[in-house]
């Protein structure tokens, strides 16, 4: 197994791609520590990983834009396991407004989640890692094609790509890589939950849509030994979706 005797920590790790990204290391014998800020779902989330492989599993109550919190959590995996081998910052957030009724409150708070809180886990993963780690952030195809009123979202995702090219660069010193991915349109409550996608503005076959498992499957290469000389990447995990855009 590629991750067995690894540490690996998920942030929005209740459900989604979070979730399948956790179960996927464990099937593969890492040990996972499941971060989110919803601690009502954490428990089931938990509950949903044991029984995945031979590794241990954690729940973390943390808010990723919040600093602190995430030392803390960073710090307690340490204290628990005395490793960090990947993180992968999967937590994110959209807001659905036109520019016009966007406030400085709400680009804050996408900023906070989607963007800050990768750094401040890029952050501790820099000073705790050692040779061969890996982050995986999750980014999106909104990245680089995008729509109507999910500017901050889509400017935090393209600003994700622009963090893991400055941290592969100063990654590479340290014997840690960093890559991210770019979901399209995958099968979780973020997707079915959008407004324009429950109003048919955003029309979807049935073909573009991924499975959280596609997604984390991807992860999992990029996390591995496989993809050693893999740094800086962007990864489309979309089905071609871009392509017929």
């Amino acid at each position: 197994m590629r991750f067995s005797g690894k540490v690996v920590l998920v942030t929005g790790a209740a459900g989604g791609i979070g979730l399948a990204a956790a179960m996927r290391f464990a099937d593969e014998g890492a040990s996972v520590a499941l971060v989110d800020h919803d601690a009502l779902a954490l428990p089931a989330a938990a509950a949903a990983l044991r029984g995945h492989g031979p590794g241990e599993c954690m729940e973390l109550v943390c808010e990723v834009g919040v600093e602190q919190q995430v030392a803390t959590a960073v710090g307690q995996v340490m204290a628990r396991f005395g490793r960090l081998d990947v993180v992968v910052n999967n937590a994110g957030l959209m807001v659905f407004k036109p520019l016009e009724e966007l406030t400085g409150a709400d680009w804050m708070q996408v900023l906070q989640v989607d963007l800050i809180g990768a750094f401040f886990f890029t952050k501790q993963a820099f000073l705790h890692m050692g040779v061969g780690g890996a982050i995986v952030n999750v980014s999106s195809v909104h990245a680089l094609e995008t729509e109507q009123n999910v500017a901050p979202y889509a400017a935090a995702k393209a600003a994700l790509l622009s963090l893991t090219r400055s941290a592969a660069i100063e990654g590479t010193a340290r014997g840690i890589r960093v890559n991210a991915i770019l979901p399209g349109a995958i099968d979780t409550p973020m997707l079915w939950n959008n407004p324009q996608v429950k109003s048919g503005a955003e029309r979807l076959d049935a073909h573009e849509v991924g499975k959280p498992a596609d997604v984390a499957a991807a992860i999992a290469f990029l996390a591995s030994g496989e993809a050693a000389f893999v740094q800086g990447t962007s990864l489309l995990v979309d089905g071609g979706r871009l392509c017929r855009l």
